[in-house]
């Protein structure tokens, strides 16, 4: 699955002039998996990015992706937070991501084959001169700007948690001590009541936001994403898109991939 298209930034930039957004996504099942857990929706003229992956293991792992994604983006749908207020835009994409994880546990209530499911889930929503993000679980969201990338997401996991309280240096010391990186400590669906973390970065011309599940991550390093975003500057989002779907597949494939690509130009 995959598209692009571009769409005038509603509002623009008055320090910038005339701007407009650039979305890319895809999502691919990768070269192990049988089947796609995870799920994306981008909605161009909301300025809406949702990635979301059902976690490895768990039965029906593909209905809770795809269902945080159709519930966020619903709300969205229904009612557009203001463009002009990034705080209240905030609260909105965390009771998006509240409604979501009700709705997760009130289908696997319901649907006894469905019990234990859950997903993790990246969210980012576009202002006036503003980007508002909220997640949970270890997909993540980059910014690269002026040729550097930077982790916007922290992971809710075991492994960060480890490395947050100093007994490793990196999330690779740890790695290679032998803890696992896929033992989440957050995720929608999981439990009675879910914490979402959220933040707002004001966003310059040239931006690329890259939303993006641990089936790209675990493949390619935050190095090699770099790389590839600065090659991939003068290329549309779906060209790029493509090109770190196969790289995740040439480094391996084990997981599902799903990418959502942003560009201010």
């Amino acid at each position: 699955m995959l598209g692009e298209r571009q769409i005038p930034l509603q509002g623009g930039f008055d320090h910038m002039g005339r701007q407009r957004l650039e979305f890319g996504w895809r999502s691919d099942v990768g070269l192990v998996r049988s089947r796609n857990e995870d799920a994306v929706s981008v909605v161009p003229s909301l300025g809406l990015v949702v990635v979301a992956d059902g976690i490895g293991g768990a039965r029906s792992g593909d209905i809770a992706s795809r269902l945080a994604a159709d519930v966020i983006t619903g709300r969205f749908q229904r009612q557009t937070p203001p463009r002009s207020d990034p705080d209240k835009a905030r609260l909105f994409l965390e009771a998006a991501i509240e409604e979501a994880h009700a709705a997760i546990l009130e289908h696997s209530e319901r649907e006894k084959d469905c019990g234990g499911m859950g997903t993790t889930v990246v969210v980012g929503f576009v202002g006036h001169g503003w980007l508002t993000y909220a997640s949970v679980g270890d997909s993540r969201l980059y910014l690269m700007r002026d040729g550097a990338l930077r982790q916007l997401t922290r992971d809710h996991s075991f492994i960060q948690e480890v490395v947050d309280q100093g007994f490793f240096r990196s999330l690779e010391d740890a790695k290679h001590y032998g803890i696992s990186d896929n033992i989440l400590t957050r995720a929608l669906g999981t439990a009675s009541h879910v914490q979402v973390a959220s933040g707002v970065i004001d966003v310059q011309e040239g931006d690329v936001y890259l939303f993006c599940t641990d089936g790209l991550t675990g493949m390619v390093p935050d190095a090699w994403l770099q790389q590839v975003l600065i090659l991939g500057a003068a290329h549309d989002l779906d060209t790029l898109s493509a090109a770190l779907v196969d790289l995740a597949c040439a480094r391996g494939g084990v997981d599902n991939i799903t990418l959502g690509l942003l560009r201010v130009v």
